[in-house]
């Protein structure tokens, strides 16, 4: 199933955000965790720009997401630049706080924070880092086990077992972008994410003027 779906902004300043309407779907993660390939597999198209570079994710990248035979967009996808890989230039590093804090810190229309962790790797403290920073501003969030279909089954189990140790509190999804593992049950989550949002802010526009 292929949805459709339309850039809308790049930004690297509070001030680019585009005006918050939709429900917002943030994706986050170590560089190279496969961030870009998980938000290409779901809507069924080479919407994210994928690298074997990591760190090539700059700035957030707003995409308007609409179901084929509905007139209106129901969601918009936020790909956060990658955390953790440190051949990224400090100056650019640097600049990240400027505008992921605000977005993960104030945005009205954020409705779930898909945390991306490499199911194929040991608990990484960087990631502990951000799930227990979306925990404090009582972010809605879902840990997606990424690059799934490279463990056999007994050793995927071993590892999200693992990953359960780690992070207790924390919803774990396996995913796997080449096989289409869990992509239902992550649509499954992020419309629902999607629809509660909505039906608890019908103007997030209108909130932020009021705020």
């Amino acid at each position: 199933m292929r949805v459709l779906s339309r850039f809308l902004a790049a930004a690297t300043n509070a001030a680019h955000f585009p005006a918050p309407s939709l429900p917002e779907i943030a994706f986050l993660g170590r560089s190279n965790v496969g961030k870009s390939s998980v938000i290409n597999s779901l809507v069924g198209t080479k919407l994210a720009r994928t690298s074997s570079t990591p760190g090539r994710t700059r700035s957030i990248n707003f995409f308007e997401i609409r179901w084929p035979g509905k007139p209106q967009p129901e969601l918009i996808f936020a790909d956060l630049p990658g955390y953790g890989y440190a051949k990224i230039a400090r100056a650019i590093s640097d600049e990240w706080p400027k505008f992921i804090d605000p977005y993960l810190n104030e945005r009205p229309s954020l409705a779930l924070c898909v945390a991306l962790i490499d199911v194929n790797i040991p608990p990484q403290q960087s990631d502990r880092q951000l799930l227990e920073f979306l925990s404090a501003q009582q972010r809605d969030f879902l840990v997606v086990a990424t690059k799934s279909d490279r463990l056999s089954s007994p050793a995927l189990q071993n590892a999200l077992r693992t990953l359960s140790q780690h992070y207790p509190k924390a919803r774990i999804l396996p995913y796997s972008a080449k096989t289409g593992a869990g992509r239902d049950e992550l649509w499954k989550q992020i419309r629902h994410a999607g629809m509660q949002k909505a039906a608890e802010t019908p103007d997030p526009a209108a909130a932020l003027n009021n705020s």
